[in-house]
């Protein structure tokens, strides 16, 4: 019989489903915590912090041994069994009757949603080193199209009931789990396989194991700057637009819904087209030199119409990440893909825990009584300078490493 293709599709859908779960509970998550806490607002706001917090925490720890994992038994099976774990947990977010349980069920989620490791991993695997970081503009594609479907749906099925949505959850996640025992194949074959150890499979070993390639440590400096920067829209964009605009609730979700929208298209289209033609490190300067002028340019809009200029101009900053990835993913051995994606993993998730109440914080501060000038738009300007830094970094490390060729891929 002859072998099966890469299932590049199932692993597309994989991503899509990870922030679709997430997108799908958002609406309501924060509503049946407040039941479950007796009707009382700020308790229900601070226990949402600490689960939100929770959930990256896990990806913290747990993004590096999920890929090294991999590494060891192949992506197939440590995709599927997060796939499983993830269905099933839904399932007890469902039925949770008590608050404690939420915290075990956030717990589960933040260790299976991990699973972007060994996905990113699959996606180096299956894709020539020229094609890699075209690949992984799927990543950014899929989530913005999670990002549009989730939100959504979990608001129309939260009128049903609270509990519906993560029925929904279970079920698509379950569904896709099943379809891809079927149809997913393995990726790695068992020479490009390595013994797994747990000092490599942790989060401070993953990174300092990075050490050994100067431009990756470079560009991995480059990526957490540049989600840290990223941390700016979810921590304070409801807040800012309302402020600053007096958006609806409506006005904020269409504006989101632009966003995902426009990932779509630029990452899993666009990508395809520009990264070829320019190659990646001038797509890593071009999409970082974007969004440096962007973040400057929310900050300093003081008209609504100019947000949505800036959405438009901005998607094309998303042609950043995959190369980076893609220059990251050709720089390491074959037997190395997954602790590498793990390793950004866990950098976007420490990204994900103090990105968010830095850029509040800031925000807060600025629109407060005490502030020496009003400036809503300071998270912003915070954003514009940490992606400048990345950027700085990322032409050090242009300068002292040279390009590798097609031949230097997955050695």
């Amino acid at each position: 019989m002859a072998p099966r293709k890469p299932a590049l599709g199932f692993i597309f859908i994989t991503l899509f489903l990870d922030i679709f779960g997430i997108g799908l509970v958002i609406p309501i998550l924060p509503r049946l915590i407040e039941e479950l806490v007796g009707g009382s607002v700020p308790q229900a706001s601070h226990t949402f912090g600490w689960l939100t917090a929770l959930y990256s925490m896990m990806q913290f720890v747990f993004a590096p041994l999920l890929g090294s994992l991999s590494d060891r038994f192949g992506r197939r099976p440590v995709i599927l069994s997060s796939l499983f774990g993830s269905g099933l947990d839904y399932l007890l977010l469902a039925y949770a009757p008590t608050l404690p349980w939420f915290f075990v069920g956030r717990i589960v989620a933040g260790i299976t949603g991990a699973n972007i490791t060994a996905a990113s991993a699959y996606i180096a695997d299956v894709s020539p080193p020229e094609k890699r970081a075209q690949n992984f503009g799927l990543i950014g594609a899929a989530f913005g199209l999670g990002f549009i479907a989730g939100p959504a749906l979990g608001g129309m099925l939260g009128d049903i009931g609270l509990r519906m949505p993560f029925l929904v959850a279970a079920g698509l996640t379950l569904l896709n789990w099943l379809y891809g025992w079927f149809v997913l194949p393995e990726s790695l074959p068992p020479e490009n396989r390595r013994a797994f150890q747990w000092a490599r499979a942790n989060p401070v070993g993953s990174l300092l194991a990075l050490r050994r390639y100067p431009v990756v440590l470079g560009l991995t400096g480059t990526y957490f700057l540049s989600n840290l920067a990223h941390q700016v829209f979810p921590a304070t964009w409801v807040l800012y637009t309302s402020y600053r605009y007096q958006w609806s609730v409506g006005q904020t979700g269409l504006s989101l819904a632009l966003v995902g929208v426009m990932a779509a298209v630029v990452q899993g289209g666009l990508t395809r087209i520009i990264i070829p033609k320019i190659g990646e490190r001038r797509a890593v300067v071009i999409g970082l030199s974007i969004a440096v002028a962007i973040y400057v340019g929310y900050g300093l809009a003081y008209q609504s119409w100019m947000v949505y200029v800036m959405i438009l101009v901005g998607s094309f900053s998303g042609i950043a990440n995959p190369a980076v990835q893609g220059l990251i993913s050709r720089t390491a051995r074959a037997d190395e893909q997954g602790a590498i994606q793990g390793a950004l993993a866990s950098l976007g998730s420490v990204a994900g825990i103090a990105g968010p109440p830095i850029a509040a914080g800031l925000f807060s501060f600025f629109i407060g009584p005490k502030t020496p000038i009003q400036l809503p738009g300071a998270p912003y300007f915070l954003g514009g300078l940490l992606v400048l830094l990345a950027l700085l970094l990322a032409l050090r490390s242009f300068r002292t490493t040279p390009e590798p060729g097609p031949s230097d891929a997955g050695r």
